[in-house]
């Protein structure tokens, strides 16, 4: 034999090592080992595929895309800050709203997100209002300028938060006030 067959059964014989264990090096499957084992590399942060052509040539690697989970949406009303509800305000008059809530689900608030009229008078505010921007977990308020009607009586208008999509989330809030009769 020649020097340069004994290179290649070399060559040979340390692939099938590598495959296969040597006893007492590395195990074979199911079986112990009886001395030092080698780390092994940690996973990386984002897993690669290679695939092996038929002529075995590897195929450059991809990233393997991992889908991510939709998040939630959750507005939790906590607390009306001005104009308690009942309050007795003047025909005409400028109201300044304002509503503490928190945002309880793991999306966040941001441009898309919008707040919209459900149900009772619009009070002069645009049925239709941007959402405060509020990152997953934290409080916010939310500020409305309405305008008390003429007409004496109770009034309520009630508001709901909608998700990009344009769905309903969260609990609802509103302001009802009472319009006072205008003096004699």
């Amino acid at each position: 034999m020649n020097l340069r067959h004994f290179g290649v059964l070399g060559c040979l014989l340390l692939s099938l090592c590598a495959c296969r264990g040597v006893r007492g090096i590395v195990p074979d499957i199911g079986q112990e080992a009886d001395s030092f084992l080698p780390p092994t590399l940690a996973a990386s942060a984002s897993p690669l595929e290679v695939f092996v052509t038929p002529d075995s040539q590897p195929v450059a690697p991809t990233a393997v895309v991992l889908p991510t989970p939709a998040c939630t949406n959750l507005l939790t009303f906590l607390e009306d800050l001005t104009i308690p509800d009942g309050s007795v305000v003047r025909p005409g008059e400028l109201l300044d709203k304002r509503w503490l809530v928190q945002n309880n689900g793991t999306c966040n608030w941001d441009e898309r997100y919008r707040v919209k009229l459900e149900s009772g008078d619009s009070l002069g505010a645009p049925e239709e209002q941007a959402l405060y921007p509020a990152r997953s977990g934290s409080q916010a308020v939310i500020r409305m300028l309405f305008t008390a009607p003429e007409a004496p009586g109770v009034q309520r208008s009630s508001w709901q938060a909608y998700s990009p999509e344009g769905e309903a989330f969260g609990d609802p809030f509103f302001i009802e006030i009472v319009v006072e009769s205008p003096s004699p």
